[in-house]
């Protein structure tokens, strides 16, 4: 789950869109982009506690607000006391309490603009603020006061959705059956840009047409963006991070990956750029936060912005997924992890430059690992070539009434092949072009060329409404960047492209280096490049964003020499890809409609595959049995029966703890933890705090940040990772399907007994807080 696409963090905007693309098959259609103590527990003495035995029911789905009318029925009976009905209106409780960072989800939880989100998520943050002097990850951070508090990483946002209007009928208003992929996908960008420039008249609002079911139907989303964003508290690392990569994904955890932020604006109310004279947000609704945390059995819901699923892909996509893009990206990002490690060595500033990203990349590629172990032990395939064969022989039951879909299956994988046919060229392409130097150089340059257009018939990223974002992109490399890692990075790309056949290699680029794409010579060459560049300098970045193609022209830097050699050969690439993307545009939504109509007739609501959106998820806090062999030996959150129990304790960080990362913790922390300084915290039937538990509630990437809510609606966790088991959630769900949550018994015993944050628990109306 940690982002990031999933879901967002080089700086912190920029890595979330670096793993969204990375992390997710590329989609075909142009808008879905729009990139885890109660007193009565139940009883038990020691961590042998039996796995839930709470009745197994299905909690698939990420719901959009709007059905949740469709499942009250069920939410009520497992034990939801809010009106599903009051629930679909974004400007009222709770809907309204939840947030988007971007790429993470958060929620707010005082009424003076305080945000709740994973340590993950503000991971960008903590690292932009900190230096080889004042290591905020090493040490994390609070700030006692709101004059103590620190911006967040430029670009950081936290966004407030306050309307959803369907717009179907607009944007296929302007299609016909008689359009090319080429011009289909231009009137549904021209539709959606004239959309979303109506909706942003209202100043200080940011808005995205979001296609669901594949482009079967389009949503306007309205979003107030507050861009004072600032760093309030996040605990060490050591507590944020705790069991780093090695616990990633794994069960027992005990990780206490929170942290707070706060939206600011103007006096007036307004957003605003960040200054001294901003006032914290007053949100209209915010969540409760629950003392006690939930108990084995119970109803939780999450409400958050999932990323990225696949549910409803092909079996041809699903198998060119796992055999060939996920083990090709899993070798990609660990190898680029090392590069940057290598680089990074006996340098600590640099190595705080890279850390959020680094982190994202080591991440993905042990969820990609996951990935590829889940589906050799799953039948995936097997069921979803089952489904398409089941497709067809419901077509065939009455052909002339479904005569509408007897092509589309065909139709929609001839694509696949096409799209597929590339594949191993368009990855390449995309990272081998990974310097910060050149792809500010390329992104720059085309802001040249886009500002010679009107602003409605500019590429999306480059009109008016981008430029405060592109702006801050711009200055987000100055602490995210160092040359000579900059250089191995791009050198590892480069030869990677190197090895392409040479009609999948881009003349232009090649003529640049003049064939000097290998060794001694590729360094000399490189190393010249970051000497003679001036766009190391972040003033020097923002100039050029108000020069003229002329200028870039007569520019002798070699890094905007380059990207000016190389632009028609990659416009004429993005052409063919608009064009492809076009025609999926066509096809996938009726492939969407057959499989909507199939399932309909036997009953079965469908959500729509994530996006991004805003969705609410629900389940219970349960254990499971993982497969056969795979625990060894009893364990904090484990019965040594191979069971998994769904609490965790402070009894596991104990047991974990060797002074060394990733399994180190603050002394305070350990000093309570042997004086047994529970507090209110203290759970008798567990015999100690809780640090993290398990629920079957449906997430991925993006859902990191979500708060965790009871049945009340009230603030009881936060979502931050998934089991191993579940990695493959992004693709399929299934009995065993786990989410992770950090415990807010466990969030407030730190606060309260570890650092200090009585000034938050306050805030957020805690009671009986120990002095």
């Amino acid at each position: 789950m940690k982002i990031n696409p999933s879901t967002q963090k080089l700086g912190l905007a920029l890595t979330i869109a670096l793993l969204t693309a990375c992390g997710k098959p590329a989609d075909d259609t142009n808008t879905e982009a729009s990139t885890t103590a109660a007193a009565d527990k139940p009883a038990a003495t020691t961590e042998a506690q039996p796995a839930s035995g709470a009745a197994t029911v299905s909690t698939e789905g990420m719901w959009m607000p709007r059905q949740l009318p469709e499942l009250g029925n069920k939410l009520e009976e497992l034990g939801l006391e809010l009106d599903p009905s009051t629930m679909t209106d974004l400007t009222k409780f709770p809907m309204n309490a939840v947030v988007s960072l971007g790429g993470c989800s958060a929620s707010f939880v005082s009424p003076q603009g305080l945000v709740a989100t994973n340590h993950h998520c503000a991971y960008g943050s903590i690292s932009y603020n900190s230096t080889e002097d004042n290591d905020l990850l090493a040490n994390g951070f609070l700030a006692k006061t709101l004059e103590e508090e620190v911006p967040a990483a430029p670009g950081s946002r936290i966004y407030v959705t306050v309307e959803m209007d369907e717009v179907t009928d607009k944007i296929k208003s302007k299609l016909d059956d008689s359009m090319d992929g080429a011009t289909r996908f231009k009137a549904i960008e021209d539709a959606e840009k004239a959309l979303v420039a109506a909706c942003e008249s209202d100043p200080g609002h940011r808005c995205e047409v979001y296609s669901y079911y594949g482009g079967a139907s389009y949503y306007l989303i309205k979003q107030l963006a507050i861009r004072d964003v600032r760093l309030v508290h996040a605990p060490a690392s050591s507590i944020g991070k705790f069991g780093g990569d090695i616990d990633n994904w794994m069960w027992p955890r005990h990780t206490g990956d929170y942290a707070f932020l706060r939206a600011y604006v103007g006096p007036d109310g307004k957003p605003a750029d960040f200054s001294k004279d901003n006032v914290p947000f007053k949100p209209k609704h915010h969540l409760t936060v629950a003392t006690e945390g939930p108990q084995e059995g119970d109803f939780v819901m999450v409400a958050g912005y999932p990323g990225r699923t696949n549910r409803y892909r092909t079996a041809e996509e699903v198998s060119n997924n796992f055999t060939w893009y996920y083990p090709t990206m899993q070798k990609v990002l660990a190898e680029w992890s090392e590069v940057i490690g290598n680089a990074t060595e006996n340098n600590k500033d640099a190595a705080l430059k890279y850390a959020s990203l680094v982190a994202g990349l080591n991440n993905y590629s042990k969820n990609f690992t996951g990935m590829m172990e889940g589906y050799n032990r799953s039948d995936l395939l097997t069921r979803k070539q089952k489904l398409e064969k089941d497709l067809q022989n419901w077509i065939g039951e009455k052909p002339e009434e479904r005569k509408q879909y007897a092509s589309v299956i065909n139709d929609l994988n001839n694509l696949i092949t096409e799209k597929q046919s590339t594949q191993e060229r368009d990855l390449l392409l995309n990272y081998m072009n990974r310097s910060a130097m050149l792809s500010s150089a390329q992104r720059l340059y085309r802001l040249s060329q886009e500002k010679q257009k009107a602003d409605a018939d500019r590429e999306p990223g480059y009109q008016e409404r981008d430029m405060t974002r592109f702006g801050e992109s711009m200055k987000r490399i100055e602490r995210n960047f160092e040359p000579s890692v900059d250089q191995a990075v791009w050198t590892y790309f480069l030869e990677r492209y190197n090895a392409l056949p040479q009609d999948q290699r881009i003349e232009s680029f090649d003529t640049f280096f003049g064939g000097e794409l290998s060794g001694e010579a590729l360094q000399n060459k490189l190393s010249a490049m970051y000497e003679k560049t001036g766009l190391t300098d972040t003033d020097t970045r923002l100039a050029w964003m108000d020069k003229s193609p002329e200028e870039f022209r007569a520019s002798d830097d070699p890094f905007i020499q380059l990207a000016v050699a190389t632009f028609d050969d990659r416009m004429a690439l993005e052409k063919k890809n608009k064009a492809l993307t076009g025609a999926f545009a066509k096809i996938r939504p009726q492939f969407m409609d057959l499989l909507i109509s199939y399932y309909q007739e036997q009953g079965k609501p469908v959500y729509p595959d994530a996006n991004s959106s805003l969705r609410l998820t629900y389940g219970l806090v349960k254990g499971y049995t993982p497969p056969a062999g795979t625990v060894k030996g009893a364990a904090d959150g484990n019965d040594g029966k191979d069971s998994f129990v769904p609490f965790t304790t402070l009894r596991g960080i104990e047991a974990k703890y060797t002074g060394e990362d990733p399994f180190d913790s603050p002394q305070a922390l350990l000093d309570a933890i042997k004086n047994k300084e529970y507090g209110d915290y203290y759970d008798e039937n567990l015999d100690s705090v809780p640090v993290n538990f398990l629920t079957t509630v449906d997430i991925t990437g993006g859902n990191s940040g979500s708060a965790t809510m009871n049945g009340k609606g009230e603030f009881i966790g936060l979502v931050f990772d998934g089991t191993y088991d579940s990695i493959n959630a992004d693709w399929d769900f299934n009995d065993n399907t786990r989410a992770i949550h950090v415990d807010v018994e466990y969030m407030l015993w730190v606060m309260d007994k570890v650092d200090n944050a009585q000034n938050l628990l306050e805030e957020m109306g805690v009671k009986e807080v120990q002095q």
